[in-house]
């Protein structure tokens, strides 16, 4: 072999062991350009330096192993492979964005997730990224600007905007778009530009847009995006109705509509949406009953969230029909009749979940979590990780009536029962104590009569107990841990016993609070009744109305002793009190 082909082979070998075994040359140079600018407070990113030459080592860069391009740059602060590089806390990254990140052609996946680019300005130039991208994450950064147009992406893309702070119109997206988490930003307007006026079939599946300033209609026009699975618009200002062009949504598995101003009834051709795992209504203005066709043609349902609403008329049997639901939340509305007994086949709520918490649903790039808002404990907490472990009925501040059904007992997967401020009567189930996960109990402000059941004793997990407000009689049952409650959980009825005292029994009745730590305190859990202290002689009325911050006086003087008689009557704001010598 002569010399000149001995030179070529040699260099032939090196390329190659370059390739396999090192990045190419000038995209460790534009790593190197791009660390410059960036802030790194943490020293998270010391190995990137000249004298470290293969870059595809360095922390959040991964690269083919064919060619040595860099393909991915993982340095969001959720980042699995940076808490297993043995770094300790969050990566938290600052500065600016360099534009030699348009230098990585190969560059397929970036994720800057939950960084410190404080109030930073998105330079135009970046979303020249897309063109190539598949992942995109920027979320949780306070990014400023506009959104410009998606509609130059050549390959599939998954787009994580959420959590900052764009603003202006929502951006068009190009049918290759497949999921948008544009969520938590104050973004404006309407969404008719961003839906309507498709040729083609769009391939979105996850829509997130929650928490922004969007107003408006939803618009009616959703035929072209029937690769939808999960849809959150939750916190705008949307108004009108839901549009019956949801009905063609059939591989819809997620709908949140939370906290809007929508109205009217729910349209029947949701029927259609067979797949449905979450319904979330809630903190609206719909109204007219609940159609029955939810029991008979959403069989999937794990989730109805139906709360503060104005929904009227019987709770349909046809709900006892869904064998998967975890969570019926129904409160705040103006539904009347019996609760029915078939409530019993909510077969779901009788075992306790021992898998993986996480309620997700499917995509073409994998399961995402669902998430929602419950109230529990007279705390408002917002589940994800956890959310397949919840499994509640709420009722509370309808009209119902009638009592409270035995069968409701079968339902010993429960860790949360709320039926307070209703119209029920008769005694609590006896049985109540075979439901022996409850954490929370809220049987106040209704009629209900007679003594606590003794098999209360067998809840040894009830961390939340209100029963203030009822009729209900008898000693409390002693020895057991119903004596480590606030006397507030048994005001406004003729118990007696430890934790009550004389003085607490006609003490002025605030609901019981829960120790746990939540976000938002949920004032509705607030005890409002009439209590009737009558005796001998009639001497003060004290009248006290319900404000934001509690009762206030608003006539009258303060309570005497001994009153022979106490009764409990729901009322919506004031509270009357009859005080005797």
């Amino acid at each position: 072999m002569d010399f000149a082909a001995t030179i070529f082979l040699m260099l032939l070998l090196l390329t190659n062991y370059t390739l396999c075994h090192g990045c190419i040359a000038s995209e460790r140079r534009a790593l190197l350009r791009i660390k410059r600018h960036l802030i790194d407070s943490s020293n998270m990113l010391a190995d990137w330096r000249t004298g470290n030459g293969d870059c595809c080592e360095w922390l959040g860069v991964f690269c083919d192993s064919g060619t040595g391009h860099v393909t991915e740059l993982r340095l969001g602060s959720s980042n699995d492979t940076i808490a297993l590089a043995g770094t300790h806390g969050r990566l938290k990254l600052g500065g600016k964005l360099n534009p030699a990140l348009l230098d990585l052609k190969s560059l397929s996946y970036l994720d800057l997730s939950n960084n410190d680019f404080d109030h930073t300005r998105i330079p135009d130039w970046f979303w020249n990224l897309t063109c190539n991208l598949q992942y995109l994450n920027i979320s949780g950064n306070h990014f400023q600007g506009n959104v410009p147009d998606f509609l130059t992406n050549q390959a599939s893309l998954v787009l994580d905007l959420s959590f900052n702070n764009f603003t202006g119109s929502l951006p068009a997206i190009s049918l290759n778009v497949t999921v948008l988490d544009l969520s938590n930003n104050a973004f404006s307007g309407s969404m008719s530009r961003f839906l309507c006026h498709k040729m083609h079939r769009m391939k979105l599946e996850v829509l997130s847009l929650g928490g922004n300033r969007l107003s408006g209609e939803i618009p009616d026009c959703w035929e072209k995006w029937g690769s939808l699975v999960a849809i959150e618009l939750c916190d705008n200002n949307f108004s009108g109705t839901i549009p019956g062009s949801m009905g063609a949504l059939t591989s819809l598995q997620s709908l949140h509509l939370r906290n809007n101003t929508l109205a009217g009834v729910m349209p029947g051709s949701l029927s259609n949406c067979t797949e449905l795992l979450t319904l979330d209504l809630s903190a609206n203005r719909f109204s007219g009953e609940i159609p029955p066709w939810m029991g008979e043609r959403l069989s999937k349902l794990i989730i109805i969230s139906l709360g503060s609403n104005m929904f009227q008329g019987r709770i349909p049997d046809q709900i006892c029909g869904l064998t998967c639901l975890q969570i019926l939340d129904l409160s705040h509305n103006n539904l009347s009749g019996n609760i029915p007994s078939c409530i019993k086949n909510l077969t779901a709520m009788i075992s306790r979940n021992k898998s993986d918490g996480k309620i997700s649903y499917k995509t073409s790039k994998g399961c995402f979590s669902d998430n929602i808002a419950v109230t529990m404990k007279g705390v408002v907490f917002d589940y994800s990780s956890t959310l397949k472990l919840i499994k509640l009925v709420d009722l509370s501040d309808n009209n119902l009536t009638g009592e409270i059904p035995e069968e409701m007992t079968r339902l010993i997967g429960l860790l949360s029962l709320n039926l307070s401020r209703n119209h029920l009567v008769g005694k609590i189930p006896g049985n109540i104590g075979a439901m022996n996960t409850l954490e929370c109990v809220d049987l106040s402000e209704n009629s209900l009569s007679g003594e606590i059941p003794e098999s209360m004793n067998r809840l040894t997990f009830l961390s939340y107990l209100n029963l203030s407000c009822n009729n209900l009689s008898g000693q409390i049952p002693s020895g057991t841990q119903l004596q480590t409650f606030s006397s507030s959980s048994f005001l406004g009825t003729e118990l007696y016993g430890p934790p009550l005292t004389n003085a607490s029994r006609y003490s002025k009745i605030v609901a019981p609070i829960s120790s746990n730590v939540g976000e938002n305190v949920d004032t509705g859990t607030q005890v409002n009744c009439l209590r009737l202290f009558l005796a001998q002689q009639l001497k003060v009325i004290v009248v006290e109305k319900k404000g934001c911050s509690g009762w206030s006086s608003v006539a009258g003087d303060s309570m005497m002793s001994n009153p022979i008689v106490n009764k409990s009557i729901p009322t919506e704001s004031l509270r009357l009190d009859l005080v005797t010598e």
